[in-house]
């Protein structure tokens, strides 16, 4: 086992080589949850209104085929922060939400948060975190100085409280203490504690992993936008209108870092964490994955090809689209080497974007992507090989359980060539049984890996 903590320390983290900074540059990881693959302005949506998400890609390099490392939260995130698969991390499903609950992300891996403290950064968790609910599991034992939020999968944004499941339990936490909010909406408690972080270590290099409870049920959008989305179709109006609330708060954050005159020397990254939710408590949808087929749960794209976009002004190009295939472990190694962090001496599957992020003409860092939900015979598990795809155990959530909806077909391999048919109609696995049987021994490999 590795020692939990590890020696890092600064190398050279200017990405241009005309660029010289006092102190190395700050991060902000900014997470969205259920969040559709096209719902923004700058991936083609019409009928939101998200102004500063896209103000963040005009001013960045967008990603067109950036896959989750899970279609489900907790392994998702846990994928972010090891830079690992989710399964490899020890998450394969999602964690407790309650005290006492089972599930968690065990203490043993090192999360980037750790390797940027270690490195001299100050660190914080603000918003959802859903990765444990033990002294052990939490956000404070997993290398962050400060932390503030839920520590479960959802909360009513107003009285703070978990519903999921009795019993119901008030979920508000700072730094491991439960804190009261009563009647305080969530995601501007979430723009000031980081304000506050920001403005408290200024004079230092930063980490911000600023995870958002929105757009994920329950939706609970301001007054103001319920208005302004009153004519859009019933469960798109009160997905639209926690969007925009949502994106007023990234506005909010990258003005104040534009204010205090630290967004030149900040990495800003967003992407979400999985696709929309189908289920009851959305009301059966919401949000969209355009001409994808599949959403939250599901490994077809609609649950985990998502909006992801990185920034820093003068550093890396700006208004710029990437076409490479990309993932969530990634963004470990790519922040780690444009801030001159060290790696952790562990076994990581994300590769650095460095090189994508400089060209547009530059390949790929994978040849082969996999994904994995749960354990044992009936596990969800994909394989993606250059433009070539299987799902195995195959879930298509694309319209949930909704009352009267068919059926979805539920084959046991799903075979597509994403290149042709992004959209996944059609199951070629009958007429490629060589591509079939390559990527199933693909898959078999991989779960013999520690």
């Amino acid at each position: 086992m590795l020692p939990r903590l590890v020696l890092l320390m600064f190398g050279c983290w200017a990405f241009s080589s005309e660029s010289a900074f006092a102190t190395p540059p700050n991060v902000v990881f900014i997470l969205t949850d259920d969040q559709g693959a096209v719902d923004a302005g700058c991936y083609g949506s019409t009928d939101l209104v998200t102004p500063n998400i896209d103000a963040l890609a005009a001013r960045g390099v967008r990603f067109t085929q950036f896959y989750s490392a899970a279609p489900v939260c907790s392994p998702s995130r846990a994928g972010i922060l090891t830079g690992r698969y989710p399964v490899r991390a020890g998450v394969p499903g999602n964690c407790a939400s309650q005290p006492g609950e089972k599930g968690a992300l065990p203490p043993e891996q090192v999360t980037i948060a750790e390797a940027f403290r270690g490195a001299g950064y100050a660190t914080a968790h603000i918003g959802k975190w859903h990765l444990g609910y033990t002294p052990e599991t939490l956000p404070l034992a997993q290398g962050f100085d400060h932390s503030f939020g839920h520590m479960g999968g959802c909360i009513d944004n107003w009285s703070h409280f978990f519903y999921w499941s009795g019993p119901n339990i008030h979920d508000l936490h700072r730094n491991g203490r439960e804190v009261f909010h009563d009647g305080q909406y969530f995601p501007e408690l979430m723009a000031d504690e980081a304000i506050t972080f920001i403005d408290r270590h200024r004079e230092q290099p930063f980490f911000l992993y600023f995870a958002m409870n929105a757009p994920h049920y329950p939706y609970q959008g301001e007054a103001k936008w319920l208005e302004r989305f009153k004519d859009l179709e019933y469960s798109r109006r009160l997905y639209a209108a926690f969007l925009a609330s949502q994106d007023e708060r990234i506005g909010r954050l990258l003005k104040h870092l534009d204010q205090t005159g630290l967004r030149e020397n900040t990495i800003v990254v967003l992407q979400s964490d999985n696709g929309h939710s189908t289920e009851e408590r959305a009301h059966w949808g919401g949000g969209s994955a355009g001409p994808y087929r599949g959403a939250k749960f599901s490994l077809f794209e609609g649950g985990i090809r998502l909006p992801a976009m990185i920034s820093w002004p003068g550093q890396i190009p700006q208004g710029e689209v990437r076409n490479q295939v990309a993932h969530a472990c990634d963004w470990f190694p790519t922040l780690t080497e444009l801030c001159g962090v060290q790696l952790p001496e562990t076994d990581i599957d994300g590769l650095s974007l460095t090189p994508v992020l400089k060209s547009a003409d530059a390949p790929s860092p994978h040849k082969t992507l996999h994904w994995q939900v749960g354990n044992g015979p009936n596990a969800q598990w994909a394989v993606r090989h250059g433009d070539w795809k299987l799902i195995g155990n195959v879930q298509d959530t694309t319209v949930g359980n909704k009352p009267g909806a068919k059926a979805a077909e539920r084959p046991p391999l799903f075979l597509s060539n994403i290149a042709r048919d992004s959209a996944e109609r059609t199951n070629l696995m009958d007429s490629n049984p060589d591509i079939v049987q390559q990527l199933q021994q693909l898959h078999t490999d991989e779960t013999k890996r520690p």
